[in-house]
């Protein structure tokens, strides 16, 4: 747990330089958490750090408070999302995935089919534009070409949730090798998952500029 203030004297104390979001909320490196809970911290913890109580204390004193509140509210915002609470927990344990605009990321080897296959469906659709086909014809294509991809997207989204629930079991028990080879297959996931959204956008903005075409 994060110490905010001395116990001894009672004033409030300097950032860590190892803390982490979770300690700073006293709350155990779990995914699943009570969003109405971290709210409840969040809210009490904002009263103890707020500002205006250190007015008139020591310069220190006026600069931990600040630094508090901040580091509060980011932590905030990190926890209280799914995702970024597991980007989060990977980063802290070392998990941390290339971002998939990294050009020295390679596509994962378990979506190279749906990369190639939306490839070869966005060249034919280009050719259907250079052919003159219907803004219609060109738009059910799309629609054909991105159900998969959405289906896909589900189906990871499911293997996270449950993977998030086996991960806070293996904490609860204690079996820090299972914990970490969750991680580990989260990190896989999560990194496809991100790969998936992208195709996604690729199919949105090909729709895009078919209705930009149109006349």
């Amino acid at each position: 747990m994060d110490v905010h203030f001395c116990p001894r004297c009672d004033r409030i104390l300097t950032l860590g330089r190892h803390g982490d979001y979770f300690t700073f909320f006293a709350l155990r490196r779990r995914l699943r958490l009570d969003v109405k809970d971290l709210e409840q911290r969040f809210r009490a913890l904002s009263r103890l750090f707020h500002p205006d109580y250190f007015h008139n204390a020591t310069p220190t004193e006026r600069l931990a408070s600040l630094e508090r509140s901040s580091y509060l509210n980011d932590a905030f915002r990190t926890l209280r999302e799914p995702t970024a609470r597991l980007e989060y927990l990977l980063k802290l344990e070392g998990f941390t995935p290339k971002e998939s605009h990294d050009p020295t990321t390679k596509v994962p080897q378990g979506l190279l089919e749906e990369v190639f296959a939306l490839n070869e469906e966005l060249e034919a659709i280009q050719d259907m534009r250079t052919e003159g086909a219907s803004a219609s014809a060109i738009a059910l294509r799309l629609g054909e070409a991105r159900r998969p991809i959405e289906a896909n997207l589900a189906r990871h989204e499911d293997q996270l949730d449950a993977l998030m629930a086996e991960h806070d079991a293996r904490l609860e028990a204690g079996d820090a090798e299972g914990r970490q080879e969750t991680l580990a297959r989260m990190r896989t996931l999560l990194l496809e998952r991100t790969y998936l959204m992208n195709l996604l956008a690729t199919v949105r903005r090909e729709v895009s500029a078919g209705e930009a075409a149109a006349p």
